[in-house]
């Protein structure tokens, strides 16, 4: 899988090029579908201004707390021009026509959903399959609306039955897989496949920061929360002190992701671990630093 998001059109095709040059196997696209504007932009205001201090810790400034659409139509175009074998959707559920414009070059469509509602609604606008995200997952939770509404915080497991009950199409299980127990318990429970991101994050190939990965077997990170101090919107992180100073956070993404980008940046050149987005899952601490063909070895054996 590609991620598209917080990248251009072009970026995206020159990966997409990259890979195809590479190998002949399948391979997807991520996109993320853009939501609406806050509208609340005084609480935006004021929760940005109360961000002052922790930039001039590390010697930056906040930015523009302003709304984008990450470039959703531009990329879904190249997307669709590049007819890759699998195109998925995150935040939202993308309308019905994009579906179509997806299956009428070849791809096939899976949708991120967080609830048995959004499953429904994915279903209607004609996706193939659906990545059934638990609770437990780290990083931004794939809800379709940003609100605290009941139902959008479901383990996986229950997730998954709750979504069965409303449609049958395949789901790929995401959220806390990070041993072959897991991958064999979400199969037993009917999965077509699973998804597993915070598995990965301290291997060698991974991106993440160097501090990031350590902080991930550190014993002085004992938890994750899930918090919209970052970005605005739910993600699930290790408990930091930036976490913890800003349970006020409002729901507005990206307008708070693009406010805290400059100082999240600056933490991760200082090393600074109280300020540094460490998105993670609930099972961070099983984690390991092995290469990534020997985790997907190890997740795969019986």
């Amino acid at each position: 899988m590609l991620a598209g998001g917080y990248k251009s059109a072009g970026a995206v095709i020159a990966e997409i090029g990259a890979v195809r040059g590479s190998t002949s196997e399948a391979f997807g696209v991520n996109l993320f579908v853009p939501g609406s504007p806050s509208s609340a932009p005084d609480l935006v205001e004021a929760y940005v201004r109360s961000l002052a201090v922790e930039a001039d810790e590390v010697g930056a400034t906040c930015g523009e707390a302003v709304w984008d659409d990450d470039h959703f139509e531009e990329k879904l175009n190249a997307v669709v021009a590049a007819a890759p074998a699998l195109v998925t959707f995150t935040f939202g559920c993308p309308k019905a026509d994009a579906v179509s414009a997806c299956h009428a070059a070849g791809s096939a469509v899976a949708v991120t959903v967080t609830s048995a509602e959004e499953a429904r609604w994915a279903a209607d606008a004609g996706a193939d399959a659906l990545s059934v995200q638990g609770v437990e997952a780290g990083a931004h939770r794939g809800t379709f609306v940003n609100d605290d509404r009941p139902g959008q915080d479901m383990g996986l497991l229950a997730l998954m039955a709750d979504v069965a009950r409303v449609t049958d199409l395949p789901q790929i299980a995401a959220g806390g897989i990070v041993d072959p127990s897991q991958v064999r318990a979400v199969l037993a429970a009917g999965a077509l496949a699973a998804q597993c991101g915070t598995a990965f994050l301290r291997c060698p190939e991974s991106g993440a920061h160097p501090a990031h990965k350590d902080a991930l077997a550190d014993g002085a990170f004992r938890a994750t929360m899930v918090t919209r101090a970052f970005s605005g919107r739910p993600a699930r992180a290790l408990v930091n002190g930036f976490v913890r100073a800003h349970t006020d956070a409002p729901a507005a993404y990206p307008e708070i992701n693009n406010a805290t980008r400059a100082i999240r940046a600056a933490a991760s050149r200082r090393g600074d671990l109280d300020r540094m987005s460490l998105y993670a899952g609930q099972g961070f601490r099983l984690a390991t630093d092995r290469a990534a063909g020997e985790v997907v070895e190890m997740l795969c054996s019986a």
